[in-house]
Parts: structure tokens; C-alpha cells; sequence
């Protein structure tokens, strides 16, 4: 077993850490980088507090990554604070991509028990800027914390095609689009603008969407999307609350970033800053018909049901087989984490 841990905190000895860890690094980057070349090591990686300013890129399979004292999650925080506004030496902007904290680029990966925040600030100022990056196939996170502001999680894929030049130049650019399954658990999230986004086929299970003030009219979107065509599951959130400190009627549940975009709510507690329509076309005429926005069983005042737009759906009770999550993340091999 792996630590990582500012041991400038701890008494020279160490021996709080136990038996196991005997490999232990200043940061977490250090500690992967050790796995990948190590591969017969156990792929476990325990964070004591801290805050850890780096940039982290997770290509070892199957890792598990963990907060080693889970009631200081909030004090066990990777943090670093690139906006897509940048313009770097090439005399490009940094792009959404390359702002990212963490990056998962491995299949089996296991995040618990931390927060990985992106400090770039408001999407006004720095643009999008990407706490987690996941594109790993299998992935869990599970009580952790994500902190940022427009366009916090990514869930890859990729859409097949950029719509501006280098909208999508990054690690995975000109890579296959292959079909990802996430799962988020217990965790909190929050943001502005698109806070949760992308392509994978995600099941979210109890976790918090923390929607934060910005003065506009419209204070943000939640999720924005991009399943691919013919996918059956896009965003599927179960037992979740959405909540906010923004005004009342003043933030979207979501939007299509691309036309076949799916978000399903189910027996979620939404609260009073979702606006009463509750969902946004993004002006694309063709997500009336080949998107999937729908609720079922929600609470709270934002639960406006009769007044949602007409292309969106509410689900029967016969429908919910369908959307466990036992059905959304199995895929081929039968996953169910």
C-alpha cells in the first residue's frame, strides 16, 4: 500500500501509517507515477489531509485511490487552477481540455474519500475549467467532493466532431470515441455553467448539485449532455439534490450539448432556484425529438412538472426497471459496481 502525505505534517517516525504503507510520497502524482512502473505493487493509494497543489493524470488500471481519514474530506483536497481563457505560448487559448485537476485515463479506477477542486475561478473570468476528467471505463466515485465552476466534471467521451477548430485539442483529441460508465455516489458537485457534462453513460446515486451565484439572468445549467447517437443511457440520477444559493426560477436542470443528449431524475429533491420550464433546448430544434430529458417522482419547489416544455417526459412507474442501476452500467460484461 501507497501514502501520500505532506510529511513535514507528521511526527518523523510516521508511525501512524501502519505496516502496509511502506512506500510514501510528498504527492500523488509521485505515487502513480511509482505504480506505473511498479506494476506488481498493490494498486492502492491512501491521501492523509492536505492540500495538494498539482495536476494529475491516473493511467494505472484499476487503482484505488482513497482519503485515508474520511471525515477529512474536505481537508483532503488536490487543487491546481487552469481556465480555458489562457492563451498560452503558441498564442492559443488553453482550451476546455487541458484546464483539467485530475485526469482518469484507465479503466477500474476508484476515487473515494476526496476533493478535487479546480480554483480558476468563474467561467466570466477564467471559461471552462475542469476539476475531474473522467474517461475511464468501470469508474467509481464515491464521496467526493468536486469543486469548480463552469464545466467541473467531464464524463468522456468526446462528441464525434468539434464544431470550432481545436474545440476539443487536449490528451484525448484525436482519440476513438469509445463508450464510458460511471458512477457517482454520495458525492457533492458544484458549479455554474454545464457543471456536469459529456458523453458517458453516468448513474449518479444520492449526491448534491450545489448550483453557485453568478449575476446574469440565467445563473447556469446542471448538466449539458453529449450521449452519443443510439446510446440508451446518458445521465441518470436517482435519490439527488439540487441545490442552490441563487435566486428563486434562475437556474436550468440542463441542456443539450449535443442533439441525442439524455438526463433522466429520478425521486430527486429539487430545489427553488430551477426554473419552472426546468430544461433548455440550447437552441437546437432537433433535440425536441432526438434528446431525453426526464423526470419521475421529484420534490421540492422546483418540481414543476406540468410546467415543463412539451419535448420533455415524465416517466411511468413501469419505466423505472429500465433505469436501475443494475441496467444503465452493465453494459456488455455485466458491470454493477
Amino acid at each position: 500500500m501507497i501514502a501520500v502525505l505532506r510529511k513535514s505534517l507528521l511526527d518523523e517516525d510516521m508511525t501512524d501509517l501502519g505496516a502496509d504503507c511502506h512506500q510514501v510520497f510528498d504527492y500523488l502524482q509521485e505515487a502513480l507515477d511509482y505504480l506505473e512502473v511498479n506494476p506488481e505493487e498493490e494498486r492502492k493509494i491512501l491521501v492523509y489531509p492536505g492540500h495538494y497543489k498539482e495536476q494529475v493524470t491516473v493511467r494505472v488500471p484499476g487503482v484505488l485511490i482513497e482519503g485515508a481519514v474520511p471525515e477529512d474530506v474536505r481537508e483532503t483536497v488536490i487543487t491546481y487552477g487552469l481556465g480555458a481563457k489562457e492563451i498560452l505560448a503558441d498564442g492559443k487559448k488553453r482550451g476546455t481540455f487541458r484546464t483539467y485537476t485530475f485526469f482518469v485515463d484507465a479503466p477500474d479506477v476508484t476515487l473515494r474519500n476526496l476533493t478535487i477542486e479546480n480554483s480558476a475561478g468563474p467561467g466570466t473570468e477564467a471559461g471552462q475549467a475542469l476539476a475531474l476528467y473522467a474517461d475511464g471505463d468501470r469508474m467509481v466515485v464515491d464521496s467526493c467532493r468536486l469543486l469548480g465552476w463552469q464545466d467541473t466534471l467531464f464524463t468522456a467521451p468526446l462528441p464525434p466532431k468539434e464544431i470550432q477548430v481545436d474545440g476539443f485539442i487536449g490528451p484525448k483529441q484525436n482519440a476513438p470515441r469509445e463508450n464510458r460508465r460511471q458512477y457517482y455516489k454520495n458525492c457533492y458537485i458544484e458549479g455554474e455553467v454545464d457543471f456536469i457534462f459529456g458523453g458517458a453513460a453516468a448513474y449518479f446515486e444520492n449526491c448534491v448539485f450545489f448550483s453557485k451565484y453568478v449575476e446574469r439572468e440565467v445563473m447556469g445549467y446542471v448538466t449539458a449532455p453529449s450521449t452519443p447517437e443510439g446510446a440508451e443511457y446518458g445521465y441518470v440520477m436517482h435519490g439527488c439534490r439540487f441545490c442552490s444559493n441563487c435566486p428563486d426560477q434562475t437556474v436550468y436542470l440542463g441542456r443539450p450539448w449535443r442533439e441525442y443528449g439524455k438526463t433522466v431524475l429520478i425521486n430527486c429533491e429539487i430545489g427553488p432556484h430551477i426554473k419552472a420550464a426546468g430544461w433548455h433546448d440550447w437552441g437546437k430544434e432537433m433535440a425536441h425529438t432526438a434528446s431525453f430529458f426526464a423526470e419521475y417522482g421529484c420534490k421540492g419547489p422546483g418540481a414543476k412538472l406540468d410546467e415543463r416544455p412539451d419535448w420533455c417526459h415524465v416517466l411511468k412507474e413501469e419505466d423505472l426497471p429500465k433505469y436501475r442501476k443494475e441496467a444503465v452500467l452493465a453494459g456488455e460484461d455485466g458491470w454493477n459496481p
